[in-house]
């Protein structure tokens, strides 16, 4: 190991001298040169946009990954330049232990397939929100993570270089004011004391040209320093552009997840309703009161029928004795009815429709109307009204 204590002793008296000269411009024993307004403009730009980048490029990760647990793992592979495990998600696991539980219940009963079908469904959701958390971590995170641990350390190096620059700079325009209120010191009262007066003036004058070279040098060095730094800093403005391509990305990712897990909810819906309307027995009389029986009669039962004789009939089928084939009426919906295709319409409870046959068709159904709408509805849902 070289080590060489001279150019060590070296470094730390420039060190030491830097944090002098730093300590008496916040005292204000010394003077500061002051940075271009333009770089002080880019400077505080910079410092902005290295800031909110951090803030939004945490909260993201916060909203694509809740668990802070995870979030660590996932920075220790980083880190270690290790590629992460694939990870469950929690719509995924739902969906598994739904499968499972289907399996323990019984598929063939209603409430195992209906586990089945929620169950693929969940995992259809946990599979788009593991494409949005690669999408995004691509396309949005690793571009902010880049910036920061990039180019914003690169920034920051020149930045320091700069102040130490600036510093030794002022260093310098101290000791040449120093060195000239010696000289002019010596030149105006030499200390006759000394045996060698006029060597003393000339030492007074060697220091004072000494200190004016390292001037030029130290401001040479401070000038290139700070063209490098601005040329850094402007480069923030392509930064933005970047992250304004990946800011749009992102919210496209995002869309597209959220488009589709709109289309498999109403999917799932849809197949709900389907299996409910299937495996629901069809509305009886025991179920709810018959109300084509009291629609259609228009006067009381004749003496002789037995009073159970008209009970027994078909809804339906009084509804295709007592409605003529070309005449409307009106109907009151006593339950709620959720068309099955597009050839029926939904009913809601209490609403007043318009309601007629047609010729050939099945006797537990009618055409309802109402409004702008048509479409088929079943007789039991509905009290026809006189």
């Amino acid at each position: 190991m070289d080590f060489n204590v001279k150019k060590l002793a070296s470094g730390a008296g420039v060190f030491f001298t830097r944090a002098v000269q730093f300590t008496e411009e916040k005292l204000g024993q010394a003077e500061k040169t002051e940075l271009d307004p333009h770089l002080e403009n880019l400077i505080t730009r910079a410092d902005c946009t290295k800031n909110w980048t951090e803030k939004i490029f945490r909260q993201t990760e916060v909203l694509l990954q809740p668990n802070p647990s995870a979030r660590i793992e996932e920075f220790i592979y980083d880190k270690l330049d290790k590629k992460l495990p694939s990870r469950t998600t929690n719509s995924e696991l739902l969906g598994q232990y739904m499968l499972e539980a289907a399996n323990e219940f019984g598929p063939g009963t209603p409430y195992g397939s209906t586990l089945i079908t929620v169950g693929e469904y969940q995992k259809k959701l946990g599979g788009a929100e593991r494409e949005l958390l690669q999408t995004s971590a691509a396309g949005f995170l690793s571009p902010l993570r880049n910036f920061l641990e990039g180019d914003w350390r690169t920034i920051s190096k020149e930045r320091r270089l700069l102040e130490n620059r600036r510093l030794d700079l002022d260093i310098c325009k101290a000791r040449l004011k120093k060195a000239k209120v010696a000289e002019a010191k010596a030149a105006a009262a030499p200390d006759f004391q000394e045996t060698r007066p006029r060597n003393y003036v000339l030492s007074a004058s060697a220091s004072a040209v000494r200190a004016e070279h390292e001037l030029r040098v130290a401001q040479t060095e401070f000038d290139r320093q700070a063209e490098v730094t601005r040329l850094l800093l402007e480069g923030i403005s392509s930064t933005h552009l970047n992250h304004l391509r990946c800011l749009q990305d992102f919210a496209e990712a995002q869309a597209t997840y959220y488009a589709q897990c709109h289309h498999y909810m109403q999917d799932l819906q849809r197949e709900l309703n389907t299996a409910i309307a299937v495996s629901a027995p069809h509305p009886t009389a025991a179920l709810c009161p018959d109300p084509v029986s009291s629609a259609f009669l228009s006067g009381p039962s004749s003496p002789g029928a037995p009073a159970s004789s008209l009970s027994s009939q078909r809804p339906s089928t009084l509804a295709m004795e007592q409605l003529p084939v070309t005449g409307t009426r009106k109907a009151k919906v006593l339950y709620d009815y959720d068309a099955h295709n597009v050839s029926e319409l939904s009913l809601l409870a209490d609403e007043l429709i318009t309601v007629h046959t047609v010729p050939g068709m099945d006797p537990d159904w009618l055409i309802g109307e109402r409004g702008n709408q048509k479409g088929k509805v079943p007789v039991t849902y509905l009290e026809l009204l006189s």
